[in-house]
Formats: C-alpha cells, structure tokens, sequence
C-alpha cells in the first residue's frame, strides 16, 4: 500500500503550479492525485455582465454567469468551439484576448436558440 505524505502533495502541487493551475482530484481508495490542467478565461459582455470559462479539459468546460456554474460539454459546430450544458450553450471564435464568446439559449430540441450575451475575452 502506497501512502501520499503531505510533503510529496505539497511538492507535486508546488511543481504543477509552475506550468499550470491544477485541479486536484484525490483517490483515498487508490491513494493517488490526479492533476488536471486547467484553463481559464474571463470575458467581458456588452451587458456590462462578467463571464468566467473554466476549460478542465478539451471537451468540457464550466461557465461562471451571474454567480451561477454551468456545466457544459462540447458539441458539433460549423466554425469555433460549441458547449452545451442544460438549457445554455457557449460558442468561442478565436482564442487570447479580443476573442469573441457568446452565450445563447439551447432549445430542447438540440438547436441554439437566442442569444444571452455578447462578450469579448479579456
């Protein structure tokens, strides 16, 4: 049975900071840490509203929006990257500041419906 001690989680963390924020996922039964890269993204909309894209992986990201999380997971798209998550989608174009992201309504029936938001990353 292999154990983790506070000073090798520390040091991993330590060292996965320098290259990117972590997010750390610990297994007591496995006794591992999984770190996960994490990227994140802040855009500024036309409704004075903020939006916080947190990417923890190439098919998933977390939207931050008035103080609510959502959830999504990639989906198909004819041009940039589409997100689904409940009733919301978000679609990038582009990528680094100036960036464009919109936030839209997503119908049950699997098309986008209007638009929430109009947002420039920052």
């Amino acid at each position: 049975m292999k154990f983790i001690t506070p000073l090798t989680l520390a040091s991993t963390l330590f060292i996965s900071a320098c290259t990117s924020s972590p997010q750390v996922e610990l297994d007591n039964q496995a006794h591992t840490v999984k770190l996960s890269p994490v990227a994140m993204h802040r855009f500024q909309c036309e409704s004075g509203a903020a939006i916080v894209a947190t990417y923890t992986s190439d098919d998933a990201v977390t939207v931050q929006y008035k103080g609510s999380d959502y959830p999504m997971k990639i989906a198909v798209s004819a041009s940039g990257a589409r997100y689904v998550g409940g009733e919301l989608e978000w679609w990038t174009k582009g990528s680094g500041p100036q960036s464009e992201g919109a936030l839209f309504r997503h119908r049950p029936d699997g098309t986008t419906g209007d638009r929430v938001e109009l947002c420039t990353e920052v």
